[in-house]
């Protein structure tokens, strides 16, 4: 038979899960009945368990916003999942807050695990390599952060001061569409007052925000992603590159993403378009390719093509 202090532990993890629960949901799933289930919650209570009663006909017990997890509710699979999530997405530039706002996330993790998994953990934490090095990110603020986020969802505009790239700074206000993560960088898009179009702004260079009153619809079928990777790609560079390829665009979407390149189907030809500080690196995809392309502009890129061909035989004559 099942301990009460086990059924006790098993309530506290359903209730975590969040929402409201009837006591009737709760006494099936804890295969009690009623009555013990509000002596279950009494226990709770004298535990300092923030347990609320919700009225009504959709009534139940609830856990009050905020409340923390005790240490016992992670099994060792659970921890191992949220401290890698933590150490890994830090690395890779998906978890973009500080390097300390993640040290002391994993810190205090690690101080409420159970005695014997700790060690166990801090153990892979210590032997763990990468393959590849951390990648550098650009921390926005958290509170911008979730602003915009919550504005998003609630579709209410915001005012936004912000500082672009070459140092100029704006005041504007935006329909946020939605928040976008990409490649160790938060990014906002939405309609912008100041130019009447869908913008991409990123939120590391948002300086000040505020919610404002009113609402908008987002477009039918708007992709927040798609978007913002298209930003990405058409934005001004150095070089304007333009190069035909006979290939289908899906193939040249294998070498070159939406966020490096956008495209348009020409007959058996796809013409691809590349807005690049460097050109260097574009030979290379090309030489990957594998299909016969015509390099339309600039007139730089046909040298740095025969320079990598010039290697490529000397290195195949050695």
């Amino acid at each position: 038979m099942t301990r009460p202090i086990a059924r006790v532990l098993a309530l506290l993890e359903i209730l975590q899960t969040g929402g409201t629960h009837t006591v009737a949901e709760l006494a099936e799933r804890l295969d009690v009945d009623e009555r013990t289930v509000r002596r279950y919650v009494e226990r709770l209570l004298d535990l300092d368990v923030p347990v609320r009663s919700v009225r009504g006909r959709y009534g139940g017990y609830r856990l009050a916003p905020g409340y923390r997890m005790p240490p016992l509710m992670l099994t060792d699979e659970e921890a191992l999942a949220v401290l890698l999530g933590l150490v890994t997405g830090r690395r890779s530039g998906q978890v973009t807050t500080s390097v300390a706002a993640v040290e002391s996330a994993v810190a205090k993790v690690r101080r409420v695990l159970p005695a014997a998994l700790g060690p166990r953990l801090d153990a892979l934490l210590e032997v763990t390599d990468f393959t590849a090095p951390a990648r550098t990110t650009l921390t926005a603020d958290a509170d911008v952060l979730l602003t915009v986020a919550e504005a998003a969802r609630a579709r209410r505009p915001v005012a936004l001061a912000y500082l672009a790239g070459h140092g100029g700074a704006s005041e504007r206000v935006v329909h946020p569409y939605g928040v976008v993560a990409h490649s160790g960088r938060w990014y906002l898009t939405g309609l912008d007052s100041a130019s009447g179009e869908v913008r991409t702004f990123r939120v590391d260079r948002i300086t000040a925000v505020e919610a404002r009153d009113g609402t908008f619809d987002v477009p039918t079928g708007f992709d927040a992603g798609q978007r913002v990777l298209a930003s990405i790609a058409e934005a001004p560079h150095r070089h304007e590159v333009s190069v035909r390829v006979r290939s289908t665009p899906d193939e040249v979407r294998g070498v070159f993403p939406p966020a490096v390149a956008s495209m348009e189907e020409d007959g058996e030809w796809t013409r691809v378009r590349i807005r690049a500080e460097r050109l260097g690196w574009i030979p290379p995809l090309l030489a990957r390719l594998d299909r016969p392309f015509v390099v339309e502009r600039p007139a730089e890129l046909r040298e740095h093509i025969r320079e990598l061909a010039a290697r490529l035989i000397a290195h195949a004559g050695g």
